[in-house]
């Protein structure tokens, strides 16, 4: 339910903070008061459409805050959680309006689209008024209230899960025969290919294993003639180790003629001998690392120039040859075996097909039954209203050719406002004063399935008295046992079945008493009376307008 609406700098509305109570809250004042302001403004907040010219002169901006107690399993709390906006309890729906005609949107004070903030206001608050049109204008809005009257969302959900998995197959299908008959057109093409990419048989990651490979080898061939020079001159025939040895031995044999003169020459020249033994050690394990078969170069080479022929014969990359490979086997395997494929998939699509319909025809037949009941309640309501003459009919249009996701049927709300006049849609039949009063018996019928926890009724009650005024209220009553109910009203009959009454009035700004604005306010029991008295009797209340206003409180009490 609606708990609180602020509003600030909103048209006439300077700074207004106003909490609602459960049961059946009436808006009352003089004519100009700003009752369509304070509607505007909700509608502002569960995002209407928004106007530069609803922001206060002189100011800004103007924002409207609107609070919510919802239950946790609303299904608006599941719609804001899919949206990643937290919904801990209340729930705020702020909205801003910049003069400049810009707006801002936000829930739970985490910006929204005001798109979001619109659908997510659906499902908390209905707005309706004598030329209101949106619950009755869309034919599927009618199929989800007869829906909702019978208990049967959850069957038509059920039916529209199958509707869904009948159109998958015969999308599943249609593409699988295009994939077929494409493949067809293009067969030998697609053996030839397969053919060569089964006998390349390219591997993932193998041109840069490949590549790699060479390019060691590459490098090998280039350093291994460095390195065999290396090894003939420290191994071979001009090798310097024999003479060094052979220097050596001579240099030792005069170092004991000349004690002291040549150790430290005979021991660095030792050193040099070992220190070129382990290089002609080494230089021969690098020559052996070197060491690979030309053929083996050759065979890399003649691979990934193959690989690389490949992937331009066929543009794609070297590394998507083997994705490319398995595509084609699939697509060959598909043409191979496509006349088998299409019937399993045809049948699926017939097995899916005669569920939907099953289910959709079993939905129908519950549909009729529903609507049979819908409109008896309907035209139960409807003598009350000072419409004993009409008739509210469920017209249900069903045939396999309407089958979508909503079933079979098309259901359309027709009047019939006069007998011997011809019956049709009531959008066109019904005047404004009749669809505000076919809409109120509806709404009755219905109770709390297929509507908001929130309805608000502006002035559905213009044009009527009396008798059927207070039919009207009796019914607004009855409806706010099962959800909150705002009515603007210059009924005193609506008004005095309230539980709360708020007064809508215009006075000075308390912050420039030369302006006006709109104010207000909780009416006590006494001011109340007075209220329903001026609303009898117009700008002069007499005693007997009174005694008038305390018999139709009691008398609702």
């Amino acid at each position: 339910m609606l708990v609180q609406i602020s509003i600030r700098d909103i048209v006439l509305i300077e700074r207004l903070d106003l909490a609602f109570d459960p049961g059946l809250s009436v808006l009352t004042g003089e004519t100009g008061a700003g009752k369509s302001i304070l509607l505007d403004s909700l509608s502002l907040a569960l995002g209407g459409r928004g106007d530069g010219g609803l922001v206060r002169h002189g100011e800004d901006k103007g924002q409207v805050s609107a609070v919510f107690d919802v239950a946790g399993n609303h299904p608006v709390r599941l719609m804001l959680r899919e949206n990643g906006i937290d919904d801990d309890g209340d729930l705020i729906f702020r909205r801003v309006q910049s003069a400049d005609g810009r707006t801002k949107a936000y829930v739970n004070d985490q910006p929204v689209s005001v798109q979001l903030m619109r659908q997510a206001g659906q499902l908390l608050v209905e707005i309706h008024g004598q030329h209101d049109d949106r619950a009755l204008v869309d034919t599927d809005a009618h199929r989800m209230l007869l829906d909702a009257f019978g208990g049967l969302s959850d069957q038509a959900t059920g039916v529209a899960s199958l509707y869904r998995d009948w159109k998958d197959a015969e999308r599943t299908l249609r593409k699988h025969r295009e994939k077929v008959e494409a493949a067809a057109r293009e067969a030998d093409y697609l053996r030839a290919s397969v053919e060569e990419l089964t006998r390349l048989s390219p591997q993932a990651g193998e041109e840069d294993e490949l590549a790699e490979q060479r390019s060691r080898m590459q490098k090998s061939e280039r350093i291994a003639g460095d390195i065999a020079e290396a090894s003939e001159f420290l191994n071979g025939n001009a090798s310097p180790v024999p003479h060094i040895a052979s220097m050596v031995r001579r240099l030792e044999r005069k170092a004991q003629e000349a004690p002291g003169l040549l150790e430290e020459t005979v021991s660095l020249l030792d050193q040099a001998l070992d220190h070129l033994s382990n290089a002609q050690m080494e230089v021969e394990a690098a020559l052996r690392r070197t060491e690979f078969d030309p053929r083996e170069l050759e065979r890399v080479e003649e691979r990934l120039f193959a690989l690389r022929a490949a992937s331009r014969k066929f543009s794609v990359p070297v590394a998507d040859l083997p994705a490319l490979a398995e595509k084609m086997g699939a697509d060959l395997a598909d043409l191979d075996a496509g006349e088998e494929k299409l019937k399993k998939l045809e049948v699926a699509l017939g097995s899916a097909e005669q569920a939907y319909f099953s289910a959709a025809t079993a939905l129908s037949r519950a549909r009729q039954k529903a609507a049979e009941g819908l409109a008896a309640a309907v035209m139960a309501e409807l003598p009350a209203l000072k419409l004993e003459r009409a008739r509210f009919m469920v017209e249900l249009d069903s045939r396999p050719e309407n089958a979508s996701a909503g079933g079979i049927d098309v259901a359309e709300f027709h009047v019939q406002t006069n007998p011997g006049t011809r019956p049709g849609p009531i959008m066109k039949v019904a005047s404004g004063g009749e669809l505000s009063r076919f809409l109120l018996a509806l709404k009755v019928a219905l109770a709390d399935r297929g509507s908001a926890p929130t309805l608000v009724f502006d002035e559905i009650d213009t044009g009527v008295g009396g008798a059927v005024a207070d039919a009207i209220g009796q019914r607004l009553k009855r409806l706010s046992d099962k959800v909150q109910v705002l009515s603007v009203t210059h009924a005193p009959q609506v008004a005095a079945r309230a539980a709360t009454h708020l007064l809508i009035s215009k006075g000075p700004a308390s912050n420039d008493p030369a302006k006006i604005a709109t104010r207000v306010a909780t009416m006590t029991p006494d001011d109340r009376a007075e209220e329903i008295a001026r609303m009898l009797s117009g700008a002069s209340i007499t005693d007997e307008a009174r005694a008038a206003a305390a018999r139709l409180i009691s008398g609702n009490g």
